[in-house]
């Protein structure tokens, strides 16, 4: 054999050889697939978009080699079940708003919403550069759980009521839908607050049973039919100014992925984060017109209203005080809030102002 065959051959050999040792892990990889539990009805706008797209992301990104089985509430475990039913191990993951779960610590309200807390850009910006995601991790160790923030539904509306709300004592004795720390603020105004699963609200609202509820925003509102029952919308809220959702994995199953498994997870929650909340700030604002169409009557809540929401949320946040753990997340999210504030008031915040001022609109 002369030179030039010898150097064709043996680039031949090595390259199949390279070929084979660079396929084998893809052929010796088995398709796993997590089992995901959430709190969101099929078809519901904002939240479950959120958890299905999770799990095209997941899909893709992985090659399919990772695939996630999503359960809707009911399907496994009910809608307010999924913490526990993944902290035991009897599903891998969930998908769902952590503020629902405040009774098993107070923190896990910094992981969806607290009242007067941060917009969705303030939330991610704690999350991922101020110390948020390394907090979650901490938190979610007392109950065997890796933390993953995949969502956000932008600000929330203030709610939906059957009546106008001139006061602060308007909330004395109504009955009223609103989860996490924000509850316990309007309970502090003598309303009679309910944490009613999504799927149930509609047949609340509408039998009476409630007298108003807050959900998300004008898209996933108007999806849910609320403006057949009641025709009093508060564009603005004081407690969910930016609301994450989480897909929390359980401890033991995180533990035992891949590396290219857990970074696909991460990955993919991210990307869950920007492309739903991106698709649901482009859609609220045509889906208020519509509401508006209906007859719903769009209003701001007075400023004696919004002082009295202020005065009761700094009593609620200062009773979590004696924890320590809620102690340091509040400490850490009120740091990175105060940083991002200073430069966003005078860039976006001003900019948008004067655009106002100059254009109108």
């Amino acid at each position: 054999m002369d030179r030039r065959s010898f150097l064709r051959a043996s680039s031949v050999g090595a390259g199949a050889a390279a070929a084979s040792t660079l396929a084998t892990p893809l052929v010796a990889q088995s398709t796993r697939t997590l089992t995901m539990v959430t709190s969101w009805p099929r078809g519901f706008a904002v939240l479950d978009d959120a958890a299905q797209y999770l799990v095209q992301f997941v899909g893709e990104m992985s090659g399919g080699s990772l695939q996630i089985d999503l359960k809707a509430p009911g399907e496994l475990v009910g809608a307010f079940e999924v913490f526990d039913a993944v902290s035991s191990g009897q599903a891998d993951m969930y998908h769902s708003a952590d503020y629902y779960f405040i009774g098993q610590h107070p923190g896990y309200a910094y992981f969806t919403a607290v009242p007067f807390g941060g917009t969705a850009q303030e939330v991610t910006n704690w999350y991922y550069h101020g110390g948020g995601e390394a907090l979650h991790d901490e938190l979610g160790m007392i109950f065997n759980l890796k933390g993953l923030s995949a969502g956000n539904s932008g600000s929330q509306s203030g709610g939906w009521f059957r009546n106008e709300i001139r006061s602060a004592e308007d909330f004395n004795g109504l009955k009223f839908r609103m989860p996490g720390l924000g509850g316990q603020v309007l309970g502090k105004l003598g309303a009679s607050v309910q944490n009613i699963p999504g799927g149930e609200l509609y047949q609340a609202l509408s039998s009476g049973a409630l007298d108003g509820l807050e959900w998300v925003g004008p898209m996933a509102d108007e999806r849910a039919g609320f403006q057949e029952v009641a025709k009093v919308y508060y564009t603005a809220g004081f407690h969910e100014p930016g609301s994450a959702l989480s897909a929390n994995v359980n401890l033991d199953v995180w533990n035992e992925l891949s590396d290219q498994h857990k970074a696909v997870l991460r990955y993919a929650s991210m990307a869950v984060t920007h492309f739903q909340l991106a698709e649901t700030l482009a859609n609220n604002g045509a889906a208020l017109s519509r509401l508006q169409a209906q007859g719903v009557k769009t209003l701001q809540f007075p400023d004696d209203v919004w002082d009295a929401f202020g005065a009761a949320s700094a009593e609620v946040m200062d009773e979590n005080m004696g924890d320590e753990l809620f102690a340091k997340i509040r400490t850490s999210f009120e740091e990175s809030l105060a940083n991002s504030a200073s430069w966003i008031q005078k860039s976006d915040g001003y900019y948008v102002e004067q655009r106002v001022r100059v254009l109108g609109g």
